[in-house]
């Protein structure tokens, strides 16, 4: 309980200390009037039998080191999404932030934050920054250095959908051509089944069974440019393959001499090196589409051309779902279904 004790200051004055344990400390807050004193006292222990009293100290943390705190603790997150997070907090959460006691980040701080970046971002990249800021300050009332998140409520600017192209068959050869017999299978792999980037080049030989026609996706290609658990538990799957795909895939294995059972990457650089995206993106895709004539073709269109194909082919939602990785069938339909044109004058 907390205790109250009277002094007298050299002046003559009378002073009341208020003194409680909290988190393991003796905290101890004067006040000039035994009132309120008591009032302090009443309160602070109705708030302990609520569970929202939190050491004072840790409320004046900097704001920098609760999230490097934060950061450190993410150990079950993948390295990329760590380094996003950590790009996030140095760009645009530390230069307003980063000096603050985290207890006196205000729900009106937050907000003005998040209105300073309208002018110069799209909404989806506030809505990323924003999420990484709410995680951020949740974890903080988790570990009692705050008593509530001020992220509560906030208004963000409205996402719209973003536009995807809709290629035919004739434009995506253009892009398979520009990028040659290694690279295209690649391509069509992204196109046909809608595997993710890192899915793709991560595929070794071995996840591939050329008897019934069938590929497993079960591993990514990391940043570190190591093999890595796919972007979650959906992503696992095994899916069906167009037979010409798969003539296509064993061409370039045999044209490797690529034993069929081994665990070497499909797609390497020149060298026999892992890929690197933005390399590859670079030095192979962005050539190829400039050649192709498709200079605003993003390898991750081709994941929405494929889901659009499967909706607008009759599939099922849950299908799609499915062979796409996705977490829900709203993913599905809501970011990547676009109608096509024929769909549209039916």
């Amino acid at each position: 309980m907390a205790q109250i004790s009277k002094r007298t200051t050299a002046n003559g004055e009378n002073r009341y200390d208020v003194r409680t344990r909290i988190g393991g400390r003796v905290i101890t807050r004067t006040f000039n009037r035994r009132k309120d004193a008591d009032n302090y006292a009443t309160t602070l222990e109705a708030d302990k039998l609520r569970g929202v009293v939190i050491d004072p100290r840790r409320a004046r943390t900097p704001f920098k080191d609760v999230a490097t705190a934060w950061v450190k603790s993410s150990t079950a997150k993948r390295a990329g999404s760590v380094a996003r997070d950590q790009g996030i907090i140095n760009k645009h959460l530390l230069p307003t932030l980063g000096s603050r006691a985290v207890g006196s980040i205000t729900k009106a701080d937050v907000q003005s934050l998040v209105d300073s970046w309208k002018d110069k971002q799209a909404p989806s990249t506030i809505g990323r920054q924003y999420s990484c800021l709410r995680a951020l300050m949740g974890w903080a009332e988790a570990s009692e250095y705050i008593v509530r998140t001020p992220c509560r409520d906030i208004r963000l600017p409205r996402s719209r959908l973003v536009d995807r192209p809709a290629l035919d068959a004739k434009e995506l050869a253009a892009v398979a051509k520009a990028l040659g017999r290694d690279q295209a299978p690649m391509m069509w792999i992204g196109g046909v089944l809608g595997l993710r980037w890192a899915e793709c080049a991560g595929m070794t030989t071995n996840r591939i069974d050329f008897g019934s026609g069938t590929m497993t996706v079960d591993r990514q290609l990391s940043r570190a440019g190591t093999l890595a658990p796919p972007k979650s538990a959906s992503s696992t799957r095994t899916l069906a393959c167009p037979k010409w795909l798969m003539d296509d895939l064993a061409a370039l294995v045999d044209r490797r001499e690529m034993d069929r059972s081994s665990d070497a990457l499909l797609f390497v650089t020149r060298d026999n090196r892992p890929l690197d995206y933005t390399n590859w993106r670079r030095r192979v895709w962005g050539p190829a589409c400039e050649k192709a004539k498709l200079p605003a073709l993003r390898f991750h269109d081709l994941r929405s051309l494929a889901t659009t194909a499967l909706v607008a082919a009759g599939v099922d939602v849950k299908t799609a779902q499915t062979r796409l990785g996705h977490s829900s069938p709203q993913v599905t339909l809501g970011i990547y279904a676009r109608m096509t044109a024929e769909n549209d004058r039916k």
